[in-house]
């Protein structure tokens, strides 16, 4: 008996010692390293999908600019650059319509654009504060950007109609002209065109605003308020550094999506009057599918990429991280170097 009980105590004395050395080496199997591809793995379907989606067509579209392509034809001859060539031709059949219609996506873009900035941050600015039904006022900013371009675009033709439409019903309750041609005059038809795109992606904008400036550490806030900061201070100082990388993202976002307004002057004014209102994404569409010249309607696309290419990039030197410059320090006096006279050390 004293002998198992010996047994035992040597084992129990052991079992902590042992235990504490399986602790000091780490339990289980050291830790493999990742393969090489197994980050590529995971990236393989968002790779696929770019590639036949994005890349695939773009470079299919630059071959397809390079060609006279009539896709009810067999044969689609190369011309090599000609397509482009003819859009900086003034003798060339498509070049004015495609700079005309470029000049219609500036005026568009030039007033659209500076809206969509300014009023969903003052939305996001008043549904940031804190006030009874709050939620609501978010949601109902918000639903028109979940309505199609199709529905918005009928809805809003009805209510422009110059002899129908409740806009001119409504504008002559009130006093004001009620005989305006919203959908075939100007500068009625770029009023239309503009305020119903603002009223419709408004919320879109907030709703990224309001993300930000809920990111914003309040913090920086009341810092402000011991300095004595102002509402206008503490904007200019405080808020709107940071929404700096937000301002970047929206604006370059509002810029692509302006210039590639289509369904609003397809549906509301179909482009009157004239061609006034035909931007470059309408007449692009109509150069290559209503009129067969796909090479042509390629070689306009890739110039209004350039376009927006070159906007980009000033928009993001503008919104640029810029460094301030270092304070000179002041030249020290060396110990050994003579006083001047009247100085004092």
């Amino acid at each position: 008996m004293s002998g198992t009980q010996t047994r035992v105590g040597a084992f129990a004395k052991e079992a902590p010692a042992a235990a504490s050395a399986e602790v000091r080496k780490g339990p289980g199997r050291p830790p493999t390293r990742p393969k090489p591809f197994t980050p590529w793995l995971f990236l393989a379907p968002y790779l696929v999908l770019f590639s036949v989606f994005v890349i695939v067509p773009s470079v299919f579209g630059i071959w397809i600019s390079m060609h006279e392509w009539d896709y009810t034809l067999p044969n689609k001859p190369f011309v090599g650059g000609e397509n482009y060539g003819e859009l900086f031709d003034p003798g060339s059949v498509n070049a004015g319509s495609f700079w005309s219609s470029m000049r219609a996506t500036g005026i568009f873009t030039l007033f659209s654009v500076p809206l969509l900035l300014v009023l969903p941050l003052l939305v996001a600015l008043l549904m940031n504060k804190q006030f009874p039904g709050r939620n609501f006022f978010r949601a109902v900013y918000f639903a028109p950007y979940v309505l199609g371009v199709a529905v918005v675009g009928l809805m809003w033709r009805y209510l422009l109609d110059n002899n129908i439409g409740l806009v001119n019903f409504y504008l002559g309750v009130f006093g004001l002209p009620a005989d305006t041609a919203w959908t075939t005059s100007l500068p009625a038809a770029w009023v239309a065109l503009v305020g119903v795109t603002v009223w419709w992606t408004l919320g879109f904008n907030s709703v990224i605003y309001l993300a930000a400036l809920q990111d914003i550490p309040a913090e920086l806030y009341e810092a402000a308020d011991v300095d004595g900061a102002n509402s206008w201070q503490k904007f200019r100082n405080v808020t709107l550094p940071g929404l700096r990388p937000i301002l970047t993202f929206v604006t370059i976002n509002t810029l692509i999506a302006s210039a590639n307004m289509f369904g609003q002057s397809y549906i509301i004014t179909q482009g009157a009057p004239g061609r006034e209102t035909r931007t470059a994404i309408y007449q692009i569409a109509e150069t290559g599918l209503r009129n067969f010249q796909m090479g042509d309607a390629a070689a306009m696309s890739y110039m209004l990429t350039l376009f927006l290419m070159v906007i980009s990039i000033a928009v993001f030197w503008f919104f640029r991280e810029k460094k301030d410059k270092p304070i000179p320090a002041e030249v020290p006096v060396a110990a050994d170097r003579p006083l001047e006279s009247g100085a004092v050390r």
